[in-house]
């Protein structure tokens, strides 16, 4: 039988929002009876045993891929986790997660980074888990975020979302935790069980001052990333030592109030190291303001927010490489809510404007304007690889502007939402691309205890 155009993309939207509507609340109760069986669980256990769940489903529907380099995409997404917590006594947690993706009406080309069948995305244990104070530990595997996640984080609006294979080794003190970390990001098998790949990995210290000047917060690192991956990441020769990848990074991150009611964040960082026989040597920087108004009876939350990141003034030198590496961050809504680029050789100017309606549901808008820090360095999607590159920058500098409206409410342990996005191209997108103006629609539901 052959179906009208558009079938496809309006039968993923109507699967969607079955899913989504099929977990509305009417009368009853019946439909959060797994979040009361799992609160039932851990006190008959007097808190011991813990049991979270997360069930999400999202209907993507995507124009203007690579800039019109790819076919448009429309298709849906399916996220389940289920964890387990257990604490046998007060000093000791073992925690584990198993975590399944699926992508139905993808294709047969569906990438790692929307499908995975079953498999274990935590299991992790930590001693002296709650103590104020004192000495700690964790290992195993684990999802992790440091600061606000823009240098090692967890990208939740993925499918797969990121793990890390840790070990962790920490000090609590009054006004101080000091860390020190061993991380190495898991990758995906999409033909059996994600193992442990530890030539890729961040080793260091992180250490968090709260409280530290009345309510500021500062968070200082030293982080040292590794790589050697058999056969080279850069294709070069292992006797020669062009194969291997070695950048430490040296930051802070300082949060806190400023005047008439306001709240700043900014994080600074600095690298030097080696890409394969160049010499690295990047920069990165980060400043938001953002304030809470009461208008009518309801909240306005207005933010902007300035993000840098060096690129390299003459890729042809492969002596120097002054292009930022971004470590492994969660990039999502940080440079638009398409998620199309990343923190390397960039300049962006962020709006973020919050309507809090109700306690329940908020509308959101948000503007992004980009450009290249450097003309002639590539520009840089979300994983950090490149998009389109100039290497005579001659392409202009200006990358375009996005704005996004999306909106969420949330209901007991449901939460869903609906948003598009659009970018307007700038110069370089025109000169380097086919010029497609990407789109982005989507509509999500997730249910989480």
């Amino acid at each position: 039988m052959k179906y009208p155009r558009g079938y496809a993309k309006m039968h993923s939207l109507a699967v969607t929002f079955t899913l989504i509507l099929a977990g509305v609340p009417l009368r009853a109760q019946w439909w959060d009876a797994p979040a009361e069986c799992a609160n039932t669980i851990s006190e008959q256990t007097d808190g011991k045993l813990t049991i979270n769940f997360e069930f999400r489903t999202r209907f993507e529907d995507k124009t203007g891929v690579g800039f019109g380099k790819s076919p448009d995409l429309s298709y849906g997404l399916v996220r389940t986790r289920f964890a387990l917590t257990y604490k046998p006594v007060e000093w000791l947690k073992f925690s584990g997660m198993v975590q399944d993706s699926r992508a139905p009406e993808y294709g047969n080309n569906a990438p790692t980074t929307v499908r995975h069948p079953a498999d274990l995305q935590e299991a992790y244990v930590e001693l002296f888990p709650d103590d104020k104070t004192g000495f700690g530990l964790s290992a195993g595997r684990q999802m992790l975020t440091y600061g606000e996640g823009r240098l090692i984080g967890i990208p939740d609006w993925t499918n797969l979302s990121r793990a890390y294979d840790h070990a962790r080794a920490y000090y609590r003190l009054q006004r101080a935790r000091l860390e020190m970390l061993y991380l190495s990001p898991v990758k995906i098998n999409p033909d059996g069980f994600n193992s442990p790949v530890l030539g890729n990995h961040i080793w260091g210290t992180y250490d968090v001052f709260p409280n530290l000047l009345g309510q500021n917060s500062l968070d200082t690192y030293v982080l040292r990333r590794d790589q050697n991956r058999p056969g080279g990441f850069t294709g070069g020769s292992q006797a020669a030592g062009t194969d291997r990848l070695g950048i430490t990074t040296y930051g802070f991150r300082l949060t806190g109030p400023v005047a008439y009611g306001m709240q700043y964040s900014m994080e600074g960082a600095l690298q030097n190291g080696e890409v394969g026989a160049a010499a690295q040597r990047g920069a990165a920087w980060f400043s938001r303001l953002n304030r809470r108004y009461h208008v009518s009876g309801r909240t306005l939350d207005l933010s902007g927010e300035y993000k840098f990141a060096s690129g390299t003034k003459d890729p042809k030198d492969s002596k120097h490489d002054g292009t930022f590496d971004q470590l492994y961050p969660a990039n999502h809504d940080k440079f638009g809510e398409e998620d199309l680029f990343g923190w390397r050789n960039i300049h962006d100017l962020r709006s973020l404007e919050t309507l809090g309606l109700t306690k329940a549901f908020s509308l959101n808008f948000m503007y992004n304007n980009l450009w290249l820090a450097d003309a002639r360095d590539a520009l840089y999607n979300g994983q950090g690889n490149v998009i389109a590159q100039s290497l005579a920058g001659t392409a202009g500098r200006h990358v375009g502007q996005e704005t996004d409206v999306f909106a969420t409410y949330k209901f007991h342990h449901w939460l869903v939402g609906a948003g598009y996005g659009y970018l307007f191209k700038g110069e370089f997108i025109q000169r380097t691309t086919p010029g497609v103006n990407p789109t982005y629609a989507y509509v999500f539901q997730t249910y989480a205890f």
